[in-house]
């Protein structure tokens, strides 16, 4: 019976076999446009391989076993005795070990490192996205380190490793390691110049001992950590190494992995500090100053991951699109679809467009690029990451009812859009963090100014937004209250500026009509129909030339 009925037609076939990076316009088109002649062709070459690797159906069925399989804590081994360790699927290993050889944790000394990175992280973490987390502490926490030149110098060629090798063992006799971060406490989430946990000075130049907790810790597998304790002097930033030069572990008490939305391969956990080792990184009461670099980089990193969230569902939903028929014909051909795709293609190409300049900001590394990073990181941060889950969800559903099944990997990408908005500072810090730098730092606002300048008189919609922006930036009376409207607007104005200066005219007019123009619903799908969606839709088709 089942052999006459069960006939299977009109299924799309699988997203599988492609290259990630090569049928990604407009990545590699940042890519072109950001790297100088003489290192583009070896960064092509790296990312082409990693893009093929993303896109192959191992790594695939990697990213879907680490999830299905998410990591497991045992405080203790069989005879009692306090271990701390976490337990994660071989798949997740494959991931991290093929990011680390693909030099994602190195970008700090090589040559338009930051953007080859940026746009590697971009393409491998379509695979899977929670073991993003590790990879992006681990680079960031070069910048922090670098106060100390001694302790650079130790840890830094292990950070930038490109060897993976996962256990607990001492620092020096791995090849490679993996940092992670702990700032936040129960009591005060952000606001962690709230925080409890104490440094206690020991005899040793900066060393001291720790004791309290940290309510959020990500892989806490790795092999050492940045932290925030109060010592005499006041908050400072700590090294924690899990594992002392001698072979012994430190206190580090795991006491519980959190349940969480999505980010479901990754271990977030609780901890406690019961005299635990640890070394001052910079000056006694300047942790935050010391660890404020690799927060920048880390929500840099949470723009380019949701940018690459975003990027797959999109190319998902394309792709369904180009095989599903429905009333007679394919559903990329109805006008309405292709509307939604267009829309959706529009928010997925400025967020990746946004996101590569940033990256591009930290490799030329002058006083007017980190003026413009410094409001311009944490302002992508709140646009970008705010996107991310109505992007996602609105994929979703142009594969209908087959996108509410866990098998079209859809549900996965849902799970973790909302993340990157709260990680590193939700919403609200990131707007005040704007409101900080405008009120503090004019040099930063005019080198945002001079940014989207650039662009003017090519579109009369981006130059009556520009206009409307300098209005509102005028009067920073009661700006708290409207600092969420505000941000948003200098984030769209940058997008804008950005896309007329570097898109195809159909990608800047759809996008300065609709997101700067005013000729957009409260829905994606409401473009202005006059505009050359068929182009702004094959332009994001997940096709390699």
């Amino acid at each position: 019976m089942a052999a006459t009925t069960h006939t299977v037609t009109n299924q799309v076939p699988p997203l599988v076999g492609y290259d990630v990076f090569a049928a990604d316009r407009a990545l590699s088109e940042a890519v072109e446009r950001h790297i100088e002649p003489g290192v583009l062709p070896v960064a092509r070459e790296e990312l082409g391989a990693l893009g093929r690797s993303a896109g192959s159906a191992q790594a695939q069925e990697w990213g879907a076993q680490a999830n299905e399989h998410p990591p497991v804590l045992r405080t203790h081994d069989r005879y009692g005795n306090r271990i701390d360790e976490v337990e994660f699927h071989p798949a997740w290993h494959r991931l991290l070990g093929h990011a680390v050889a693909a030099g994602l944790t190195d970008a700090w000394g090589r040559p338009a490192g930051h953007v080859r990175r940026a746009a590697g992280f971009l393409v491998w973490t379509q695979a899977e996205a929670g073991h993003g987390c590790p990879l992006s502490m681990t680079h960031a926490a070069v910048p922090a380190l670098r106060t100390d030149p001694v302790l650079a110098a130790e840890w830094e060629p292990r950070l930038t490793s490109y060897v993976y090798e996962e256990g607990l063992r001492p620092a020096s006799e791995k090849a490679g390691v993996l940092f992670g971060m702990g700032m936040t406490e129960k009591q005060g989430g952000t606001d962690v110049r709230s925080n409890t946990t104490r440094a206690e000075p020991l005899a040793g130049d900066g060393e001291y001992l720790l004791t309290g907790h940290k309510w959020f810790c990500s892989a806490p597998m790795s092999d050492g950590f940045l932290v925030l304790a109060q010592a005499p002097g006041g908050l400072s930033c700590f090294l924690v190494p899990r594992v002392l030069p001698d072979g012994s572990r430190n206190a580090f008490a795991i006491q519980r992995l959190k349940d969480k939305l999505g980010n479901k391969s990754n271990a977030s956990s609780e901890v406690e500090f019961d005299g635990i080792w640890a070394r001052r990184v910079g000056e006694e009461g300047r942790g935050v100053r010391t660890i404020i670099e690799m927060v920048a980089a880390t929500r840099l990193d949470c723009v380019v991951g949701s940018a690459a969230l975003m990027r797959q569902a999109v190319a998902q939903a394309i792709h369904h699109a180009t095989y599903r028929s429905a009333f007679g014909g394919l559903l990329i051909e109805k006008p309405l679809m292709r509307n939604v795709l267009a829309d959706l293609a529009l928010e997925s190409e400025a967020a990746t467009v946004l996101a590569m300049r940033l990256a591009s900001a930290y490799d030329t590394d002058t006083e007017e690029e980190r003026a413009f990073l410094r409001i311009a990181v944490p302002a992508a941060k709140y646009w970008v990451t705010k996107r991310c889950t109505p992007v996602v969800g609105e994929a979703l559903e142009c594969l209908g009812g087959n996108g509410y099944v866990e098998e079209s990997g859809m549900p996965r990408l849902l799970r973790e859009a909302p993340l990157n908005s709260i990680w590193e500072g939700s919403g609200n810090v990131q707007a005040l963090d704007v409101l900080r730098a405008l009120q503090r730092e004019p040099q930063a606002l005019d080198a945002f100014l001079r940014e989207v300048g650039k662009a003017r008189g090519a579109d009369h919609r981006l130059d009556a937004a520009i206009k409307d922006l300098l209005t509102e930036l005028a009067d920073l009376e009661g700006i708290e209250a409207r600092a969420r409207r505000l941000v948003e607007r200098m984030a769209l104005v940058l997008q804008g500026s950005l896309l007329v200066r570097w898109a195809p005219p159909e990608v800047s007019d759809a996008f300065c009509a609709s997101r700067l123009g005013g000729d957009w619903g409260a829905a994606f799908g409401t473009l202005p129909h006059s505009l050359d969606l068929a182009s702004v839709v094959a332009r994001a088709r997940p096709v390699a030339d």
